[in-house]
């Protein structure tokens, strides 16, 4: 009888970046918290993206507090997107639709609101983000 192949190797999680010391450790944090602040806050509130909020708290996380950093990655709701993001840029489905749609309605608000010259420039920026959003690979792919 012949033995099943093996499981191919997981790959090895990325290194950890360096911690920050002193002023530069405290700036980080606070760009962490303040990041973390406006991730939470774009859950409820619709028009203000959640993901690249705790892309950018993991980031700053990394680099000034390990121990957030840990609680981010374990975190129930930010965790499988920052997970997903460290494993090769990778967004689901589900947060490029959500980013998605979030941008149509932004943009629908502006040509409402804005001056024509404004709604022209906030939607071709966000068409490009959205192009550049459905280009990224999806986790599992």
């Amino acid at each position: 009888m012949s033995q099943p192949p093996a499981p191919a190797p997981a790959e090895p999680p990325p290194p950890r970046p360096t911690v920050a010391r002193g002023l530069q450790r405290v700036l980080l944090q606070v760009l962490a918290v303040l990041a973390l602040v406006l991730a939470g806050l774009g859950v409820v509130l619709p028009g203000l993206p959640t993901t690249p909020f705790v892309l950018l708290a993991a980031w700053a996380a990394a680099r000034s507090s390990p121990r957030l950093a840990a609680w981010l990655e374990r975190h129930q709701l930010f965790g499988p997107m920052i997970r997903d993001w460290q494993a090769g840029g990778r967004v689901s489905r589900r947060a490029k639709w959500s980013a998605t749609l979030a941008m149509l309605a932004c943009a629908a608000i502006m040509w409402w609101l804005s001056p024509r010259w404004g709604a022209w420039l906030g939607s071709a920026t966000m068409a490009l983000v959205g192009v550049w959003l459905w280009l990224r690979p999806e986790p599992g792919r």
